[in-house]
């Protein structure tokens, strides 16, 4: 008979079998019997004490989106647990893997309103790939593996593992068994070679092809696969805002970035193009525009791994579904090679058109205060290849988005689908804590990283090198950009009236720099990037100045604007 432990055990024992190493969590009264289990444990795996649980999710979330392995976050009961929530949303809609582990109260008095209870598998079950409440020690193994493949199998997602006290202080045996698969749960899908060939013969046999690409090729490591297909078939290929980093923006047949606020020519063109390939992408509302007006002339191919997606948004001609490293290398071999020079020629005539009317503005403007877009400008021209950009949201997210020059996968850390202010802080930090060597870069804005700025407190701790960018307009500037645009300039509750933030960050021990003035920028930028250990650029830029190219919602993608 094997010898009998604690389930707390057995819970930090299966993470260490999973391979986890390393863990981001905030302690409490539910969950401390593993946290005493993990003292004994310190030489196997590794723990990140966050300053607030949305802290801890978000920051495992930057970790499993650079390493592609799972994010593993842990907290404790009632308000621990339920302050994941926000996370858990952000990680099932942009497919990140992760593992949240909560505490519970124990199993007998559940249902009575105890101390800390809090229905956290009933709330969190519409975030959520899977979740799970365990009241057995004897089942808190099989669980774990099962709660890991989920999460990384198929189209990633987070997986929600609630544990009652009861079980991690009883005593069981230890037998982990990976979990290989069970009944009506099924992430292979093989190739129908009939979708391959009818998607090649309407390839062939098209004049203005045109591809986009997401996240789903970053999730399914075709990042090569991606690139040989184009180099073959000559096609034009745009990005959506995850599927940054898949495609080196140096490629010849790179023509830009989708969206509300992507660019000119890849979002005009996508109503002329008569056959639309678009792979590992869901067709969001913020890249499709208004539905009833998206690509109503082209054929569309969708090569996607999640059924579920395909047909839901924009009807197919051929759906091609599976793991896009294998579809598209299928794809490859069975087109011809071709070049597209004159269709290819309409996106850098409209490119030309951008450049003039936007990005001179946002990269050499003449104004004379600081504009976001010369800050990244800056950035990219002192940044490492392999740089990691790491993202809030609202207008600096945007900016940054157009504006880095991606040349390598899982360089792209943001909140696509959910949206979610305070994200990119601890994200980055999550980011930052796999490869302590590797330039991680987080831009934020003074509104976002207000929500989750505790994390400096981690970031000292753990004297993790992030740099930090503040691009600071004293505004919640997107939504005091749509203000302007669509509300008559009625800015209600968006300006900002903030702290001093160079002595917040050197309070934490953390250097910091203000910049406000054009000539003091460049040198900054390049004390900030060889600094050895963290560093906080607060960056004053222009309070009213707004992103372009976009398409207002509910208008067509043909009707993007350049002012």
């Amino acid at each position: 008979m094997k010898d009998l432990i604690r389930g707390a055990d057995i819970v930090v024992r299966s993470l260490i079998a999973e391979q986890a190493e390393l863990i981001f969590g905030y302690p409490g009264g539910a969950i401390m019997p593993v946290y005493d289990a993990l003292y004994d444990y310190h030489d196997q795996i590794k723990h990140v004490l966050t300053r607030h649980e949305q802290g801890a999710i978000h920051a495992a979330q930057g970790y499993a989106r650079v390493s592609g392995k799972v994010g593993v976050c842990l907290a404790t009961s009632g308000p621990g647990a339920t302050n994941l929530i926000t996370g858990l949303a952000d990680a099932q809609i942009d497919s990140t893997p992760l593992v949240c582990i909560t505490g519970q109260v124990a199993a007998h008095l559940l249902g009575t309103d105890a101390f800390q209870e809090t229905d956290v598998v009933g709330i969190s079950m519409p975030g959520t790939k899977w979740n799970i409440q365990v009241r057995r020690v004897e089942d808190i193994a099989p669980a774990i593996a099962k709660g890991f493949y989920i999460a990384r199998s198929g189209r990633p997602g987070p997986v929600l593992i609630d544990i009652t006290k009861n079980a991690q202080v009883d005593f069981g045996e230890f037998n982990y068994v990976p979990c290989q698969g069970f009944r009506s749960y099924k992430t292979h899908h093989p190739i129908e070679k009939t979708a391959i060939q009818q998607a090649a013969e309407l390839i062939n046999q098209a004049e203005r092809p045109y591809l986009l690409f997401g996240q789903g090729v970053v999730l399914g490591n075709a990042e090569t696969e991606l690139k040989f297909f184009l180099d073959k078939s000559g096609i034009p290929a745009a990005s959506t805002l995850l599927g940054s980093g898949a495609l080196s923006q140096d490629h010849p047949n790179y023509v830009g970035k989708l969206g509300m606020h992507g660019n000119y020519a890849p979002n005009l063109l996508t109503n002329q193009c008569d056959v639309l390939i678009a792979v590992g992408m869901r067709f969001d509302d913020r890249v499709t525009g208004d539905l009833k007006r998206y690509a109503k002339q082209a054929k569309v191919i969708h090569l996607e791994l999640d059924p579920s997606e395909i047909n839901k948004n924009v009807k197919t001609a051929v759906a091609v579904q599976g793991n896009c490293k294998e579809s598209l290398s299928m794809l490859t071999e069975a087109i011809l090679a071709k070049k597209h020079d004159s269709w290819m020629a309409k996106f850098r005539e409209l490119e030309e058109q951008e450049r003039a009317a936007v990005v001179q503005h946002d990269i050499t403007p003449t104004k004379e205060g600081l504009t976001m877009g010369e800050v990244i400008h800056q950035i990219n021209q002192y940044k490492a290849d392999d740089a990691v950009l790491v993202t809030d949201v609202g207008q600096h997210q945007m900016i940054a988005w157009r504006y880095f020059n991606y040349k390598k996968p899982r360089t792209q850390v943001t909140s696509g689908g959910l949206g979610t202010m305070g994200f990119a802080l601890p994200a980055a930090l999550g980011a930052q804590l796999f490869d302590y060597s590797r330039q991680v870069i987080c831009v934020v804005g003074d509104g976002g990283i207000q929500m989750t700025i505790q994390e400096l407190g981690t970031i000292k701790q753990t004297k993790a090198p992030v740099k930090i960018v503040l691009l600071n307009n004293n505004y919640l500037g997107m939504v005091r950009q749509w203000q302007q645009m669509f509300f008559d300039k009625r800015y209600s509750f968006t300006e900002l009236d903030n702290p001093d933030f160079i002595m917040l960050a050197e309070a934490y021990g953390i250097k910091a720099q203000k910049v406000s003035e054009r000539g003091d920028l460049q040198e900054a930028i390049e004390d900030m990037l060889i600094h050895d250990g963290p560093y906080f650029l607060e960056v004053v830029v222009e309070k009213e100045d707004n992103v372009f190219p976009m398409i207002a919602t509910g208008c067509s993608v043909e009707e993007v604007r350049l002012s």
